[in-house]
């Protein structure tokens, strides 16, 4: 069996871009979900997404968003669903916030250094550290529909700039990990709110995952 690994956030909790209210999408409909049924029995698809996270940042108390530090949680999910084989990680979204006044470089070092946490503590039944799939995160759409009355007291029109750069440098940061890169922003495209992956989308994302995941599964 192999074990994968789902790192990330709300796109890959899974949360609805249109009718936000009404939480995430049935398994069969998320990305996750659907990998685990292009990648059939031998396969075994753990899903670790959560809304708002972070790579490495708390954010402040009078948001009420606890346990949203990426990093800090990174380590026990690690711990907890060992041994693994492949860890798909996608993050940097939600860094992207106006609140938090991050660079791109800063983010994309941030990634790294998750990186390096799964370098350090993932481990196959081997002993050896898992394989990797680094996915540059989605665009964000500011003329979505929805957009303005869901995401715009989050994110603006800089925000949406930065997401489209970090792409660059984490294709750079895999290059150079030696670990694979999807880019979301080329297969996936946001629904009505701007920042969650469409309908349509899920299904494109979970078919060139599949791809990715035998391939560095071997």
């Amino acid at each position: 069996m192999i074990n994968v690994l789902c790192y990330g956030d709300s796109n890959t909790y899974g949360q609805r871009s249109e009718e936000v209210s009404r939480g995430r999408w049935p398994a069969d409909v998320r990305w996750t979900g659907q990998l685990a049924g292009l990648l059939g029995s031998g396969y075994h698809v753990i899903e670790e997404g959560l809304g708002g996270r972070t790579t490495d940042l708390d954010y402040p108390e009078s948001m009420n968003r606890p346990g949203r530090n990426g990093r800090t949680y990174l380590l026990p999910a690690l711990l907890s669903h060992n041994p693994l084989d492949v860890v798909v990680l996608m993050l940097g979204t939600n860094d992207l916030k106006i609140q938090f006044g991050r660079t791109v470089p800063e983010a994309a070092a941030a990634i790294a250094g998750l990186l390096d946490e799964i370098a350090a503590y993932g481990r196959t039944d081997a002993g050896q550290p898992p394989k990797v799939v680094l996915v540059a995160p989605p665009r964000i759409n500011v003329s979505a529909p929805d957009f303005a009355d869901v995401n715009g007291a989050f994110y603006d029109a800089t925000s949406a700039a930065k997401a489209a750069q970090l792409a660059e440098p984490l294709a750079e940061l895999a290059a150079a990990r030696g670990t694979a890169f999807v880019d979301a922003g080329v297969v996936a495209e946001p629904g009505a709110d701007g920042t969650h992956f469409s309908v349509p989308s899920h299904e494109r994302f979970a078919r060139v995952l599949a791809d990715e995941v035998r391939r560095v599964a071997g």
